[in-house]
């Protein structure tokens, strides 16, 4: 304080004067007591105006205030010192603030230099993003996903600052632009799929109504082969919405179902059926392979005819069987025609014994036709009609030869 009253006095008015390398300055009057407590008076604001510059250069040196902001303060203080009612070392103060002034300047700058390269980070990281939204709005099909990351690169646009307000309103409006677009595609795409799905619908609906009118058919093959075509086209179709698949599926394959498990009854019970006929043409079979032909020519073709009439009514057998049991049946049915025929060429015509039997073959053939007809059964009318057809024309050239 002493050294600071050393740079003022006062004079016999009043009058208080700061001394400073360009003379003396009259900074205001004291008449309030001695001029020492004057002195101290003004000595104690120019301490003040210390204070506040010491204050300035801490804040300034351990970055705790803005660079440019104790720049302006210390521009304030520095021109205020021309004219600062105080007693002090103005001229150290004054040169000190310019020591400030110079720092302030130079950390303003970096500050600056600093804030810029943030702002260019920023507008690159906001770049980024933008150019990410936009190539995701344009190219991306994973609406999920795509969805998720937009939602992911607005909360991260939040967090980035220091773009300049007009940088940063043009790539926020091309976000914006992106993110709508990706919305609108989204929701045509979807509306798209929503359409293609009830079409989609529609025609397995068909499909559906169509096999449920054939689960009840007994038109066995030509069923089963249109089922397969239905699957056909119910695989190829595109899918309706998962509700509406699960239901027309449930139907579609109870459809399916039902036909198919009443014609394996069918089947089931047909080849039953078929086994136990097999039987029965193994025993006739047996039976017409153990005729002694030789000794008995026309007793064996009486009992072949006998047997032959019972292995048509024995019905149907197993396919694979069928062929097998047929060429054994005609191999003993050959051998008795050789064996009648010999007999024949050994007999006067009058006599033929082949000819009076093929007349009762005929004459059977006749009956056979008759009860066909009366039991209206069209299936054995056709091949009694066949079977007398040929007997009469074996019969006419049987008469000619004789």
């Amino acid at each position: 304080m002493s050294d600071w009253t050393a740079f003022g006095r006062v004079d016999a008015d009043g009058n208080v004067y700061v001394k400073t390398a360009e003379g003396e300055r009259m900074v205001g009057s004291w008449q309030a007591g001695a001029p020492e407590e004057g002195l101290a008076h003004f000595a104690r604001r120019f301490a003040d105006l210390v204070t506040e510059v010491d204050l300035t250069e801490a804040r300034l040196q351990s970055g705790a205030a803005d660079p440019s902001g104790s720049l302006a303060t210390i521009r304030r203080l520095r021109a205020s010192l021309a004219e600062a009612h105080v007693v002090g070392d103005l001229d150290s103060l004054a040169a000190r603030l310019d020591r400030l002034a110079t720092l302030a300047e130079s950390k303003a700058g970096e500050a600056r230099a600093a804030r810029e390269t943030a702002r260019a980070e920023a507008v690159t990281r906001k770049t980024a993003l933008v150019e990410e939204a936009e190539k995701l709005a344009a190219e991306s099909t994973g609406w999920k996903t795509a969805g998720d990351r937009l939602k992911e690169i607005l909360e991260e646009w939040k967090t980035i600052r220091g773009v300049d307000k007009k940088t940063d309103g043009e790539l926020w409006k091309r976000f914006a632009a992106a993110r709508d677009g990706f919305t609108r595609r989204r929701g045509a795409h979807f509306a798209t799929l929503d359409a293609q799905r009830k079409q989609a619908q529609a025609a397995k609906e068909e499909l559906v109504v169509e096999a449920e009118s054939l689960a009840d058919s007994t038109d066995w093959a030509p069923t089963a082969n249109r089922l397969r075509e239905l699957m056909a086209q119910w695989k190829a179709a595109p899918r309706a919405s998962k509700e509406a698949e699960e239901r027309l599926w449930e139907r579609f394959r109870g459809a399916q179902d039902a036909f198919f498990s009443r014609r394996s009854e069918v089947f089931s019970a047909r080849d039953a059926e078929q086994r136990g006929n097999l039987e029965r043409k193994q025993a006739l079979l047996a039976e017409a392979e153990s005729l002694d032909v030789d000794a008995d020519p026309r007793g064996a073709q009486t009992k072949l005819r006998e047997i032959q009439g019972q292995w048509h009514e024995a019905g149907r057998v197993p396919r694979d069987a069928a062929a097998n049991l047929d060429r054994r049946l005609r191999a003993v049915d050959e051998k008795v025609r050789q064996a009648m025929d010999s007999a024949w060429r050994r007999t006067e015509p009058s006599a033929n014994p082949l000819l009076a039997q093929m007349r009762d073959q005929v004459a059977e053939a006749e009956q056979r036709l008759t009860r066909a007809q009366a039991a209206g059964d069209a299936k054995r009318i056709r091949e009694a009609e066949q079977a007398l057809t040929a007997k009469r024309r074996f019969l006419e050239l049987a008469e000619q030869a004789s």
